[in-house]
């Protein structure tokens, strides 16, 4: 748990918030918060009436058309309350509310959109799902009916305060300090809830993500008989929000009981003074002052009227605590800058790919040490066009590091990343995802039609079109035996399918996009001999006249590469053909000798 306090923000902040969250619908919102506090206005201005009407019935004889002019200003008054209340909520009951939850989770998709994938792999999808659902909701809900009824709270018994004056100043100047001691007990309550609020939503973005994490790998768990074990994280963290809650309402009880009971016990004293005033007549029999029974009677039924409303203000605003933890979330997703693209920018017309001088860390750290060296150092080659080059290497070598910067993950700490003769830099985002298409050995395909899945290369793409990059990729024919043919929903992640039918889905979906820079992930490595050879078929089709660039770990699979580029710790340690590096008996000698080893002992 954090244990830096932040300042409690004001109702201005919170206002502030709301607005900035309303977005192009902050004209609309403001206006409804500014309906709401003229109604509330009125509203206050109406029960100030009470003491002249009183006052008017209570003399002898009765004043009636004094009552009746009172009466009718009171009647004036409540129906304009009611007619700009009515306006006012137009913004929660008509379709705006809604567009503004719509309008925030479509930034945030942009933001997810743009923002640089290696600060997006940060986030645990849980914790995304988290801020896009119950964060914006969270943020959005006070913008209703809510905020109008805090309005309401404060608004109305200010202005009777503010009436009060003209009945009785020193009643009016009790019922005002009782408001001015609840301010710091207010204060007081947010200072103690809303760093426990801004923790509790975190707490809840962790609990979504291991939940998330532990269901989706619950098929896994079950086959490792580990499920409780894994259970026991997810228990944990139920644990860690439960401490979160317990404290949060713990120390929001006394503020809140002390405020409330501030307000009911000051109002009480208000009508106890307002009792001794009428009961300390002069010798003439006359009340002392103003403060006549119709002085007390106006009091008494504006006391009763606000009290209890007033007494829950603290535990009303707590709302705009929970809202300024929802949109701290929502900024800190925000607040991420993408990409910087250099001017001016730039469109390559051939496809080949440079790397000159490339160093690169997932630290971001300044200078290599013990802690944090560097996945790529002073890395510099050429991989022409339409040619095949392979990455190979152990396990945190750098290959997947350098797929990753040819499509811009992220920036490299020093060197250049060129296309065509382009720096990847002066590219925007989406010009140089539509040079590259990428098939990964871990396939995702969305709950989605195989149609759906296929045409996410190229969504514009007819059916005709979709059909033909099917039957290049290999898998018309297994598409057309399903019962609801290309219309079939593949399940979560394409559960419902084989890998290599995924795999082959996936490659469709590349032939279709078309991109002149191929990018393979091993991605028939986990395939059975049937369908490693109908995704070899597949590939073979795609990369034709393609710069292709595969990650290796079979190395049978690349040693008719143009190419190979043999890396270790960064480094770029051989380069050549498949009989060029044999003939060096080096690195990659070593490396061939013993997976042909391998081969043998099987």
């Amino acid at each position: 748990m954090s244990s830096t306090v932040e300042p409690v923000p004001s109702l201005r902040q919170s206002y502030e918030r709301m607005l900035e969250a309303a977005g192009e619908h902050a004209p609309a919102l403001r206006r409804s918060l500014h309906l709401s506090v003229i109604a509330a206005a009125c509203e206050g201005l109406a029960f100030a009436c009470f003491y002249p009407l009183i006052a008017a019935l209570l003399t002898e004889p009765v004043d009636a058309a004094s009552a009746w002019g009172w009466l009718a200003a009171m009647a004036g008054l409540a129906a304009l309350e009611s007619l700009l209340r009515w306006h006012a909520l137009q913004f929660a009951h008509t379709d705006t509310l809604a567009k503004v939850n719509y309008e925030l989770r479509r930034r945030l998709g942009e933001q997810l959109r743009r923002m640089p994938l290696r600060a997006l792999s940060q986030w645990r999808t849980g914790e995304l799902g988290a801020i896009l659902a119950g964060n914006v909701e969270q943020t959005v809900t006070p913008m209703s009916n809510l905020s109008a009824v805090l309005i309401r709270t404060l608004v109305v018994p200010v202005v009777a305060v503010g009436a009060s004056f003209a009945i009785d100043w020193r009643l009016a100047l009790a019922m005002a300090l009782i408001v001015a001691l609840a301010i710091p007990v207010y204060r007081w309550r947010r200072r103690l809830s809303g760093q426990e609020l801004s923790d509790v939503a975190a707490a809840h973005a962790r609990t979504e993500a291991d939940v998330l994490e532990y269901v989706q790998g619950l098929p896994v768990l079950r086959a490792m008989s580990q499920t409780g074990k894994q259970a026991q994280t997810l228990r944990r963290s139920l644990e860690a929000l439960r401490r979160l809650q317990i404290q949060e309402a713990s120390k929001s009880f006394a503020p809140t009981l002390l405020f409330s009971s501030l307000v009911e016990v000051g109002l009480l004293l208000v009508l106890g003074l307002g009792i001794l005033l009428v009961a300390a007549n002069d010798p003439g029999g006359e009340p002392n002052g103003h403060s006549g029974l119709a002085a007390l009677a106006a009091l008494l039924v504006i006391a009763m009227r606000f009290s209890y409303p007033l007494s829950l203000f603290a535990g009303i605003s707590a709302v705009f605590d929970y809202m300024e933890a929802g949109f701290k979330r929502i900024q800190a997703l925000l607040s991420i800058a993408p990409l910087p693209v250099r001017e001016p920018l730039q469109r390559p017309e051939e496809f080949d790919i440079r790397f000159t001088g490339v160093s690169f860390d997932y630290e971001d750290k300044e200078q290599d040490d013990e802690e944090g060296s560097p996945a790529l150092r002073d890395l510099s080659f050429h991989l022409p066009e339409h040619s095949m080059t392979a990455l190979v290497g152990p396990s945190g070598s750098g290959k997947t590091t350098i797929t990753r910067l040819i499509t811009r993950y992220a920036d490299p700490r020093q060197g250049s990343v060129v296309i065509g003769g382009k720096d990847v830099r002066h590219m925007p985002p989406d010009e140089l995802m539509r040079l590259i298409s990428i098939v990964f050995q871990d396939v995702y395909l969305f709950n989605d039609t195989i149609a759906a899945n296929i045409r996410m290369g190229k969504p514009q793409a007819s059916d005709q079109e979709v059909l033909a990059a099917a039957e290049k990729a290999n898998c018309h024919g297994f598409i057309s035996r399903l019962p609801d043919g290309y219309d079939t929903k593949v399940g979560d992640i394409g559960g419902s399918l084989s890998g290599g039918e995924r795999q082959r889905i996936s490659i469709a979906r590349a032939i279709l996009k078309d991109a002149p820079i191929v990018i393979l992930d091993e991605p028939t490595a986990a395939l059975d001999t049937e369908s490693e050879v109908m995704v070899q078929r597949a590939i073979d089709t795609l990369v034709k006249d393609r710069t292709l660039i595969v990650i290796a770990h079979r190395l049978s699979t690349v040693k008719g590469a143009d190419q190979i580029l043999v890396l270790d710790e960064g480094h770029l340690v051989e380069q050549g053909r498949h009989e060029q590096l044999l003939e060096k008996k080096g690195r990659y000698h070593a490396m061939w000798s013993a997976q042909q080893g391998d081969k043998v002992w099987h």
